[in-house]
């Protein structure tokens, strides 16, 4: 039987996101009921500019004053959407202590401050589910945290930024520039007037702490992922990696130690092989390539953001969190058992594609070569193209520690006949 009483839910925000997850409800409220068990109702949206027009949203429940909705006391489920760090922070905190469970698609700060919302939640019994937060409408955080509790996550790499991916296809297939792409994604609306989050990295390396704490039962914060913007990603880039087979893309990587006692998490751009499932994900879609002891590769796609994709992610959190209140229950909560070491990007150990302008003249390749066996770093090809007197030469490595290979570059931009470092782009995929 379904209970009469509604469960009511507070909206905070009303931007893209917010206002397609008021729309659902609204459009959706029989099936939403028929699954929960009880009505759900939209009891108040805060928002920070009360006299916009707001298409199907009863202008009475539009409130500037987020801090009394969430204190009502009779509010069952918060719905978070405003992003942010403050008042995000403090909003969502107040829900609990006023007895609400949060549904939120806060990104930066669950990476950096997920552990004490996760004690907050804990302590006040009630809720805090985040699939919204990373990848949009694909399922994710829960299969992480749930369907494969029972198995050992060794690897996450996943291109999780829809504008980066975007911006790098179309630099792929169209020979485009870094600003030619940017300005087409900005004028197509993927790219923010700002889009430093995006292409700079910020926005995947908290999805990236995210995933890596899930996925390693492990406390992973902003601070601790490896962050490398791919604004000098260039068109020469593209064709080195067409001649090795690859292409690029900007990468989120949280991988276990083959000793299993500690992890790392970075983001940066990097050359993968055609033939690699990432490789073949276009445009501003999104993917998530986990690895596993028992269940093996897994591969999870689709549409990475956007107010209807994201929505969709916070009504299934929706759903899921008004079931457990119906039964008094809670889902799962943080797991860091594990406190596993993060560590530093200069253990990371992978390949490396360096690009080098060095003078065209005999002895420059035996001088280069020198430099890497004596920091450790076994070349496996060489290319080298030469004229008047200028030469590029492109070097691929075998496996090495990132402070290897950090060493090896600093040393070759003191030699006389390197005239510059024009490009270093790491393997991955292989």
């Amino acid at each position: 039987m379904m209970r009469t009483r509604p469960l009511k839910v507070a909206l905070l925000g009303c931007g893209v996101v917010g206002s397609e997850v008021a729309r659902i409800m609204t459009t959706h409220a029989d099936d939403l009921a028929a699954r929960i068990g009880a009505p759900v109702e939209l009891a108040g949206v805060a928002v920070r500019r009360p006299g916009k027009v707001r298409e199907g949203i009863d202008p009475g429940l539009v409130t500037t004053d987020a801090t009394a909705l969430v204190k009502r006391g009779d509010i069952d489920v918060v719905v978070e959407v405003i992003g942010g760090i403050e008042p995000a922070r403090t909003l969502i905190t107040t829900a609990f202590e006023h007895g609400a469970s949060v549904v939120s698609a806060n990104k930066a700060l669950l990476a950096q401050d997920g552990a004490a919302l996760h004690a907050a939640a804990e302590q006040h019994g009630r809720d805090l589910y985040y699939e919204a937060a990373v990848a949009g409408a694909i399922p994710l955080i829960r299969p992480l945290r749930e369907s494969l509790a029972g198995d050992k996550v060794n690897r996450v790499l996943g291109i999780v930024n829809g504008t980066t991916n975007f911006i790098l296809d179309k630099m792929d297939t169209t020979g485009a520039g870094y600003q030619e792409a940017l300005d087409e994604a900005t004028a197509l609306g993927y790219a923010e007037a700002d889009p430093t989050a995006d292409v700079e990295g910020f926005d995947a390396a908290a999805k990236a702490a995210i995933l890596a704490g899930i996925g390693f039962h492990t406390r992973v914060r902003l601070d601790d992922v490896y962050r490398e913007g791919m604004t000098e990603v260039t068109a020469a880039d593209f064709r080195s990696a067409k001649e090795m087979g690859c292409t690029i893309k900007l990468l989120a990587i949280c991988e276990r130690s083959a000793d299993g006692t500690s992890v790392t998490a970075r983001v940066h751009p990097a050359m993968i092989p055609l033939t690699h499932p990432l490789a073949s994900v276009r445009g501003a879609y999104n993917a998530v390539f986990v690895e596993s002891d028992a269940a093996g590769q897994l591969m999870f796609y689709g549409p990475g953001a956007g107010g209807s994709p994201t929505a969709s992610a916070v009504l299934g959190d929706l759903v899921a969190v008004c079931r457990n209140r119906l039964s008094g229950t809670t889902g799962p909560g943080e797991s860091a058992y594990a406190d596993l070491t993060v560590s530093p990007m200069g253990q990371v150990v992978t390949r490396y594609h360096i690009s080098l302008d060095v003078a065209d003249k005999p002895g420059v390749l035996a001088q280069v070569a020198t430099v890497f066996a004596e920091h450790g770093v076994s070349i496996d090809t060489v290319r080298q193209q030469g004229k008047d007197g200028e030469a590029s030469l492109v070097v691929v490595t075998h496996r090495a520690s990132d402070a290897s290979l950090s060493g090896t570059v600093e040393a070759l931009r003191k030699l006389d006949t390197v005239r510059g470092v024009a490009s270093i782009m790491r393997v991955e995929g292989e």
